[in-house]
């Protein structure tokens, strides 16, 4: 048997119900509320609620609060008036059976209709989204072939822009062999004519022959058109066997192609960096043509230094120097990897021999002079001769005077052998 809830309070205006049902010490959910027009139910088993309205309310927009063990009830009435009491009075038991299944089936049928109108919702959405896919997929697929049909009007006037060369080509070339031909018609017209007026005055010798073979001849023979017969087609030319001599050459492109000044400087060289090291660096026979190149040690080195493996690039200048002790570069990179390894004298050395090497001071050597300075002056201050490195900083300013990384640099130093003095 349920146990009835019948401890409630309530209040109206003209247009709205306020009741407030305690329920304390019990959990309740929305789906334990159960409203409609005439019908209001708090079912929290064994607990229950039931109240059949005195007039119809607007389920619809009617809410209820739910907290500090009370539920508070704010129903609309559909039409504006004071009620006499909150539920049906002197109403007999069949009318209450009555409303009771009229509002559950009232329910039921709202909850249909509720879920009718999502599943039509639903449907329209899902339509909708099929037409906007279609639509995208159209304008697409309208671009794709319009970018086709772009395409299809280019090849096709590049195409008949070429078949209008190559017909302007062999209307040339046609043109050429007409002209060709034409001269040689009319180079054979000349000698023709320069045979007749040779053959035009004869001595008189040549005259009687002539009369004896046209009389013992039938028809209009004559040596002059047997010999004009033989003359018209010239002689088949002489086969011959021409020889062709290829430049021999180190590189492999073609000498039409290359530039042979600086690959005769670069052979050269190569050459004297062989003769260098052929005397005094025997071991390195087992090594690989590339890798007796400074040039490639070089770029060697470089990658080492950017993977952060010092020593390895260190190896690998300390070979390409052994190889050609003239490249400035070798010397100011290692001395940058001195630096990162902490050897302060060693970088020191490396960049002053990088300095000799780098002269005369010119526009195309500045970046390198500049970094040979400041690598300097860093390990002087390292080893605490400030003043040394201050000189070094200084003159890589004269070098670039807008370097403002320089500039604070060298301000720094200055301060330094400031405090240094006042200290001392």
């Amino acid at each position: 048997m349920p146990v009835w809830l019948r401890e409630h309070r309530w209040r109206q205006t003209a247009s709205a119900v306020y009741l407030s049902l305690p329920v304390r010490g019990l959990r309740v959910t929305p789906a334990n509320i159960f409203c409609t027009d005439r019908y209001l139910k708090v079912s929290i088993p064994p607990f229950l609620f039931e109240a059949i309205l005195y007039a119809p309310i607007d389920d619809t927009n009617s809410t209820a609060k739910i907290g500090n063990g009370i539920i508070f009830f704010t129903l609309y009435k559909k039409e504006e008036a004071m009620w006499d009491s909150l539920t049906l009075a002197n109403a007999n038991k069949e009318k209450l059976q009555y409303l009771r299944e009229n509002a559950v089936l009232k329910a039921h049928e709202k909850a249909k209709e509720e879920t009718e109108a999502k599943k039509v919702t639903k449907q329209e959405h899902k339509k909708y989204a099929l037409e906007a896919t279609m639509k995208l997929e159209e304008a697409e697929r309208k671009r794709i072939e319009d970018l086709k049909e772009k395409e299809r009007q280019k090849v096709t006037k590049e195409l008949e822009l070429w078949k209008k060369q190559q017909e302007d080509s062999e209307k040339q070339k046609r043109v050429q062999k007409e002209g060709e031909l034409h001269q040689e018609v009319e180079q054979l017209k000349e000698r023709k004519k320069e045979k007749m007026n040779k053959t035009s005055v004869p001595n008189e010798g040549a005259s009687k022959t002539r009369l004896k073979a046209t009389k013992g001849c039938h028809g209009s023979y004559s040596m002059f058109s047997e010999n004009l017969k033989e003359e018209q087609l010239p002689a088949p030319r002489s086969a011959t066997t021409i020889k062709i001599n290829f430049t021999s050459r180190v590189f492999p492109t073609a000498l039409r192609e290359s530039r042979v000044a600086e690959e005769e400087e670069w052979l050269r060289k190569q050459a004297e960096a062989r003769r260098t090291v052929s005397a005094d660096l025997s071991e390195l026979e087992d090594l690989k043509e590339e890798e007796k190149n400074p040039e490639w040690l070089k770029d060697k080195g470089n990658k080492m230094f950017a993977t952060g493996n010092y020593l390895a690039a260190v190896n690998a200048y300390n070979l390409a120097v052994r190889l050609n002790n003239k490249l400035p570069l070798l010397y100011l990179n290692r001395a940058a990897c001195h630096l990162k390894l902490r050897n302060l004298h060693k970088a020191i050395e490396d960049s002053s021999k990088a300095l000799e090497l780098l002269t005369p001071p010119v526009r195309d050597n500045e970046n390198a002079r500049i970094k040979a300075y400041v690598r300097r002056g860093t390990a002087f201050c390292q080893l605490e001769l400030y003043t040394e490195g201050l000189q070094d900083y200084e003159a890589a300013l004269k070098i670039d005077p807008k370097n403002k990384t320089i500039e604070k640099d060298a301000e720094n130093i200055r301060h330094l052998i400031q405090g240094t003095t006042q200290d001392s």
